[in-house]
């Protein structure tokens, strides 16, 4: 009998030995797809903001599988400011060149990977990945995060921006040249005078306004055409700071367009007020909120946040991307347009009244019921009164007479 025990028990421990090896799967699968989960990373912000800019949002929001290498904010930090801003101003060229070489057809996973493979890109030319002494690179990035799958591929993050070789060739035929090239003569004594350090804080901030950054991106055509109409173009490229909440194109599909286009043809009332009511006045950032949070907006009314795992709110309007600074401001993009509480009645006020009620004559045959009666029911009272009392008199003078006969 204790030996059987004994064999049960060992069969036991070598099941739970051989099932503890077994490759396990996640019980759920991902449901964020690539945009969604680097947005609610909160770690992507400049490489969501350089995807909406570029057009690619509907793209890497598409079946794919796609295989992305994402850099972080620091990786973009660790850019020449010059080199980002000139992609950011070339969102349909250079920059979509440089999102599209982070980008590999199909779900390649860590395991796949090999030291020296080589990998096409969307933008066609390759990436190579080197293995060892427990490292992972893709070119010269280092990948420090692997495997996070999404609902339409994988994303691992790089501690880099990897340009196309071509790009790079490119840069260097252009820094050749100019080295190859004296400077006239004229221009030599500019150049030897350095640039003041204010203009070094200026050429590091975001160059384009509120305005411009949401023409550039392409996906606002709706709310800039709104904009124009309302007059409201030189207000939101004043000094602010604003924060406005940008409905994309498709937020403004989901309205009929018989309604857009009425709005469109009052564009100083409703149009107006609507516009007015995404923007807040100062520079209002994703880590300012909290969930309940209330603020003012230049149309008056009062918007509401409420976050929660599910992600970010205001009023019923879902925050699909944060934090997208510009010269005088700061956009946050959201999925639906949000509308300003219905205007209360307005009663007139108190020194109209009497003009309106002297403005209107009463009917003549209303006129005796309106009107305070001033006398002449008290004096008929008093006149029925002195009757009675005079025939009182009589009676009982009279019946004193009858009684003095009987006698």
């Amino acid at each position: 009998m204790k030996q059987q025990v004994r064999k049960i028990v060992q069969i036991v421990i070598v099941l739970a030995l051989a099932i503890s090896f077994m490759p396990t799967q996640p019980l759920l699968a991902q449901d964020a797809d690539i945009v969604d989960t680097a947005i609610a990373a909160g770690d992507f912000n400049t490489l969501v903001t350089a995807v909406q800019l570029a057009g690619l949002v509907e793209a890497l929001k598409g079946d794919g599988p796609f295989t992305v290498f994402a850099p972080t904010d620091a990786a973009f930090e660790a850019l020449p400011d010059d080199v980002l801003q000139a992609a950011l101003a070339d969102p349909e060229g250079l920059l979509t060149q440089v999102l599209l070489y982070h980008v590999v057809p199909g779900k390649v996973m860590s395991s796949d990977l090999s030291d020296g493979l080589e990998a096409a890109t969307l933008q066609g030319e390759s990436v190579v990945f080197t293995l060892g002494d427990g490292m992972a690179m893709v070119n010269d990035a280092n990948i420090i995060m692997a495997d996070i799958e999404t609902s339409n591929g994988v994303i691992h993050v790089i501690d880099a921006v990897i340009l196309p070789p071509s790009l790079l060739a490119a840069a260097e035929e252009e820094v050749v040249a100019a080295e190859a090239t004296p400077a006239p003569a004229e221009e030599a004594a500019p150049e030897a005078t350095p640039a003041p350090a204010e203009e070094a804080v200026e050429a590091a901030a975001p160059t384009a306004d509120i305005v411009d950054t949401a023409v550039a991106a392409g996906s606002f055509n709706t709310l800039v055409a709104a904009v124009q109409a309302a007059g409201l173009v030189e207000a939101l490229k004043g000094d602010g700071p604003f924060t406005v909440f940008a409905p994309t194109d498709d937020a403004f599909a989901k309205i009929p367009q018989e309604t857009i286009d009425g709005l469109l043809a009052d564009p100083t009332g409703d149009l107006t007020q609507i516009l007015l009511y995404h923007v807040i006045a100062g520079k209002v950032m994703a880590s300012d909120l909290s969930d309940g949070l209330t603020a003012a907006t230049l149309q008056g009314g009062e918007v509401t946040f409420s976050l929660s795992d599910a992600g970010a709110k205001v009023n019923d309007a879902n925050i699909i991307a944060t934090d997208i600074e510009t010269s005088n401001g700061v956009i946050h993009v959201i999925d639906s347009v949000i509308l300003p509480p219905a205007a209360e009645a307005t009663p007139a006020p108190a020194e109209e009244a009497p003009a309106a009620a002297a403005a209107t004559p009463a009917p003549a045959e209303e006129a005796p019921d309106r009107l305070p009666v001033t006398g002449g029911e008290p004096n008929n009272g008093l006149g029925i009164a002195l009757v009675a009392g005079l025939i009182l008199f009589v009676v009982a003078g009279f019946a004193v007479a009858s009684r003095r006969r009987l006698a």
